[in-house]
């Protein structure tokens, strides 16, 4: 018995859908692997390093006017000490503060891992230098001694 014309296009037709189906449910399956891969990166972790580089840099602005201020109010011949408190951590994770003296150039560096924030001492690295690190955990303390001690 032969088959029709119209009998074997309806074959070939469900046959076509089929394969159909297959081919774009597997073009939508590897977009969707790319997408998870990419969509980490591109919405949770660069918006979080660039939320912690401006947190870092404020937290060395606020360091920085806490030291000018200590240097302008500093005696001629003694000591003066204040305590200040910074965040305990940025984006959940903790961070590092460090003041470097070199030359004329004194900068406020807030660092974690590959970020990282300096920020210029506003000019009074060239009549006294600072120096000292910290962590945000606690308590800081800035103390300026006219012995230079």
């Amino acid at each position: 018995m032969r088959q029709s014309r119209i009998d074997a296009d309806r074959q070939d037709q469900g046959v076509t859908n089929l394969v159909e189906y297959i081919i774009i449910s597997g073009i939508l399956m590897l977009l969707m692997i790319v997408v998870m891969f990419t969509a980490n990166t591109a919405f949770m972790e660069d918006p979080a390093r660039t939320a912690c580089h401006h947190a870092f840099v404020d937290i060395g602005k606020g360091l920085s006017t806490r030291i000018v201020d200590i240097y302008i109010i500093a005696p001629r011949n003694g000591r003066i000490t204040t305590k200040f408190d910074i965040p305990d951590d940025v984006a959940s994770r903790d961070y590092f503060v460090e003041a470097m003296h070199s030359g004329t150039n004194q900068d406020i560096t807030v660092s974690r891992g590959d970020i990282k924030s300096s920020i210029s001492l506003a000019g009074i690295g060239a009549t006294r230098g600072v120096t000292g690190n910290t962590t945000g955990r606690g308590w800081n303390k800035i103390t300026y001694d006219s012995g230079g001690v």
